[in-house]
């Protein structure tokens, strides 16, 4: 195991990938029959950036025509997306990119995003006269978005004001977080710049009080989580990177009871239905995991493709099409690779460094 590696990515952090199966859930909001995407345009992969170069980036591949850019987001909008560009999720026509920024740098945001365009609508910071939040992940339930940060608290954004309407303290350095039956779960990680708080539990906030209310215990250090078409929940632990092993959760969101542990070393994750997507071994190994059951599928790529270093996976249900990140050993740009159901690629394009999370263009 590379542990060098294991570090950067904590201190730097790549995507949980997510994206729900249903119909009515293919671009995170709740969209009408009538609207439901008829193909895929455009792709918007999430590209991290190399630490502390202010490198974060949006890149775009035109599916039409093939054509790419690897910074579609500073060429539409004339400006640099940030430092450490930890997350980009769909809701409805919006796009909603988090930026971590810096401790000590007030450039902590959150980008809003027209899908159609690329153009930003509003960048929202994400921190006052006491410090940055330190943003991490998103989620969203009910015209609300849900933001976690390293400052152990959730965010929450009315996406119809684009403004910050509340903010609740849950635990300590917050990484990802899912919504499921009008909760969120969200991960407190064990981080070496941001200590406070536990390091070993999924924290459980009821959505209608907005209130936590409740800890569950995982294997140390969780940082990814996802929902299952089952219910159940998905958490990725990275444990100490000594002596306190990797390995993966799974809870029931009808218990909230932890109802199997599994000893895998797991980096990205996606979900579509019951079938959980994960890159292995900090590698280029891909496997899908039976979430009711607890088995490990076979190698996902069945084709020649090479690829250096996973470091997100994107589920696309418009064409049953998982897209993955390569950060080819963290090279100063990367490359996003799509794959058909079958293992076998579809198609390849150049990003900016460390692409990690797709989100599509549809056509309708």
């Amino acid at each position: 195991m590379n542990y060098n590696k294991l570090i950067l990515c904590f201190l730097g952090g790549f995507i949980t990938l997510t994206i729900a199966c249903k119909k009515d859930k293919v671009n995170g909001g709740d969209e009408p029959e009538a609207l439901m995407p008829k193909e895929t345009i455009g792709v918007y992969m999430l590209c991290e950036g190399t630490m502390n170069n202010n490198n974060g980036a949006i890149s775009y591949y035109n599916v039409k025509t093939g054509a790419s850019e690897k910074d579609y987001f500073k060429k539409v909008n004339g400006y640099a997306l940030g430092e450490t560009a930890n997350d980009l999720q769909r809701y409805g026509s919006k796009m909603y990119c988090v930026v971590s920024g810096i401790q000590g740098g007030k450039n902590s945001y959150l980008e809003v995003i027209d899908v159609a365009t690329g153009k930003s609508l509003k960048r929202i910071p994400f921190f006052d006269a006491d410090g940055e939040y330190m943003p991490r992940y998103v989620a969203f339930n009910k015209n609300k978005a849900y933001v976690s940060g390293y400052d152990g608290k959730i965010t929450r954004v009315d996406t119809a004001t684009l403004a910050i309407d509340s903010r609740v303290a849950v635990g300590g350095a917050l990484e990802g977080l899912a919504v499921v039956n009008n909760n969120i779960y969200v991960t407190n990680s064990d981080h070496p710049i941001h200590p406070n708080g536990k390091k070993d539990v999924v924290s459980v906030v009821d959505l209608t009080t907005f209130t936590k209310t409740q800890d569950i215990e995982v294997i140390h250090n969780p940082v990814r989580i996802a929902a299952a078409g089952n219910g159940d929940l998905l958490v990725i632990s990275w444990g100490n990177y000594d002596d306190i092993n990797p390995g993966l959760t799974r809870i029931s969101s009808t218990t909230n009871k932890v109802t199997g542990n599994y000893e895998y070393s797991a980096g990205a994750l996606a979900i579509g239905g019951n079938t959980a997507y994960l890159s292995l071994d900090w590698g280029a190994s891909i496997k899908p995991f039976d979430v009711g059951t607890g088995v490990m599928g076979k190698e996902f790529i069945t084709d020649d493709t090479i690829i250096g270093s996973i470091y997100g996976i994107t589920l696309n249900p418009v064409g049953n099409e998982v897209y993955i990140g390569d950060d080819k050993n963290y090279a100063t740009e990367g490359k996003a690779f799509c794959f058909g159901a079958d293992g076998k690629k579809k198609f390849e394009f150049a990003t900016g460094p460390l692409p990690q999370h797709a989100v599509f263009n549809y056509g309708y």
